[in-house]
C-alpha cells in the first residue's frame, strides 16, 4: 500500500508498525502532530498502547525512561527547546542503557524564536551516547523509525536513538510513502522481549549510585557499543533490503566514483545537492554527494572510503558550532587527518532558509577558485 503522508505522519505510523507499547505525548510546534496521530491511532484500537499525557518534554523522557526499564518499548518525539528540556534524561537513558526511540523534528533555537528547519537542536546532544540519524525524505523516516527499534534492542548495543527530520521541509510536507505488510514487518521487528528489566520476582538495581572504580568501565562499554553499532547498521540495512527492498547505510554516496569534487551532505539537503549534482554534471563538472546518515556513531571508515579519492570536498552544515565551525564539517575533517585534501566547511540554511540549487552550484565554483575555509557562510545579509 501507498499512502502520501508528512514527515510527521510517517513517524507516527513508523512507531505504529513498531507496534510500541508506551508513547508519552507533549506537544512543541512542528513535531505535535506526530503524537496527535498517535493518541488518534491508540484511542481508535489500532495500537495497543498506553498513551502517557503529561507536563512537559522533561516528563516525556522520563515516561519513557521508567516504562522501558521496565520492559516496554516506548517511543516520544520532542523539538528543539523541547530536546533541550530533556538534556538532564538524554543524559540518564543513553546511560542507563535504555533503546528508546526519540524523533526529533530539527527547529531551530531561540531566540531569535523560530519554528523552522536548523539542525543545532540534535548537533548539542551529540556526546550525551544517543545514536543519531538524519532522514533525507519522508520514506526514510518511516523505515528509520523501524530499523531504529532493530539496532537500538540489539543486545550488543543497548543505546537510544534520535531520528531527526528537517522541520517543515518533511515535517509537513506530503510524499508518497511504501507501507509494508504488518506481518512482513513483524517478522523483522519482533516484539521487544529484555533479559535486564525491572521484576519484582528478579529484582536488581538501576542508575544507582556508583563509584570510580566502575564508573570509568560503564562510559568504555557505551563506547564500545557506539563502535559494535556499525556493523549491526550495516547488517540491519541489508537485511532491510532483502525484506523491503531498499537498502540503508551509514552514509550514501551519489555520482562520487569519478569526482573530482564531492560536495558531504545530510539531511534534506542531501537530495537537494543531487539535484544540483546532476545539473552540474551536464556542464561537464566532476562533482557527486555524500549523505551521512548516522552522525552517532561517526562513520569514520565509510568517509574515508568515500571520500579519500577526491580533488577537493565540501561539507554543508544546516548548523554552527559557534568559534570553530560545523560539526559534520569538523567531524569529516578529523576522519580524513592524512589525506593532503583541500576541505571546505560551508553553513547553509540556518533558521529555515532555503538552501538552494544555485547555492549549491555556488559551493563548488567556491571550491574552484577559493582556499579552504572552515565557516563558509552561504547567503548571509550583512
Amino acid at each position: 500500500m501507498k499512502k502520501v503522508l508528512t514527515g510527521n505522519f510517517a513517524a507516527a505510523y513508523g512507531a505504529t508498525a513498531a507496534k510500541v507499547n508506551v508513547v508519552a505525548a507533549y506537544p512543541i510546534t512542528p513535531q505535535t502532530t506526530i503524537v496527535e496521530i498517535l493518541s488518534e491511532i491508540v484511542a481508535d484500537g489500532h495500537l495497543k498502547a498506553d498513551f502517557i499525557k503529561v507536563e512537559s518534554e522533561h516528563s516525556a523522557l522520563a515516561a519513557c525512561i521508567g516504562a522501558q526499564a521496565a520492559g516496554a518499548r516506548t517511543y516520544t518525539a520532542t523539538s528543539a527547546q523541547g530536546l533541550a528540556l530533556m538534556h538532564e534524561l538524554i543524559h540518564w537513558a543513553a546511560r542507563g542503557r535504555l533503546p528508546i526511540v526519540l524523533t526529533n523534528v530539527n527547529r531551530a533555537m531561540g531566540p531569535g524564536w523560530s519554528i523552522w528547519a536548523d539542525t543545532t537542536d540534535s548537533i548539542s546532544e551529540r556526546d550525551t551516547g544517543w545514536m543519531q540519524v538524519y532522514c533525507e525524505n519522508n520514506q526514510e523516516v518511516f523505515d528509520t523509525i523501524l530499523m531504529s527499534y532493530k539496532i537500538a534492542e540489539n543486545e550488543d548495543i543497548l543505546l537510544p536513538q534520535l531520528v531527526n527530520l528537517d522541520a517543515f521541509f518533511l515535517s509537513h510536507t506530503s510524499q508518497v510513502v511504501d507501507m509494508y505488510d504488518q506481518k512482513t514487518i513483524d517478522s523483522f521487528l519482533p516484539p521487544y522481549k529484555p533479559t535486564i528489566k525491572l521484576d519484582v520476582e528478579n529484582p536488581r538495581s538501576f542508575g544507582a549510585l556508583t563509584s570510580p572504580e566502575h564508573y570509568y568501565e560503564f562510559s568504555y562499554k557505551i563506547a564500545m557499543a557506539h563502535e559494535k553499532a556499525k556493523q549491526v547498521i550495516a547488517d540491519t540495512g541489508r537485511e532491510f533490503k532483502k525484506i523491503f527492498g531498499r537498502e540503508y547505510g551509514m552514509t550514501e554516496s551519489y555520482r562520487c566514483d569519478d569526482a573530482e569534487y564531492i560536495l558531504v551532505t545530510y539531511g534534506t539537503i542531501a537530495g537537494t545537492a543531487k539535484d544540483a549534482v546532476d545539473r552540474m554534471r551536464e556542464k561537464g563538472i566532476k562533482v557527486g554527494a555524500f549523505k551521512i546518515r548516522y552522525f552517532r556513531p561517526f562513520p569514520v571508515e565509510d568517509v574515508v572510503a568515500g571520500l579519500s579519492h577526491a580533488k577537493k570536498i565540501g561539507v554543508i552544515d544546516r548548523a554552527v558550532s559557534y568559534g570553530h565551525g560545523g560539526a559534520f564539517f569538523t567531524e569529516s575533517k578529523a576522519a580524513m587527518y592524512g589525506h593532503d585534501i583541500p576541505m571546505y566547511g560551508f553553513i547553509a540554511g540556518l533558521g529555515g532558509r532555503d538552501v538552494s540549487i544555485e547555492d549549491i552550484s555556488g559551493m563548488v565554483g567556491h571550491m574552484q577558485h577559493q582556499d579552504p575555509e572552515n565557516m563558509i557562510w552561504i547567503g548571509v545579509k550583512k
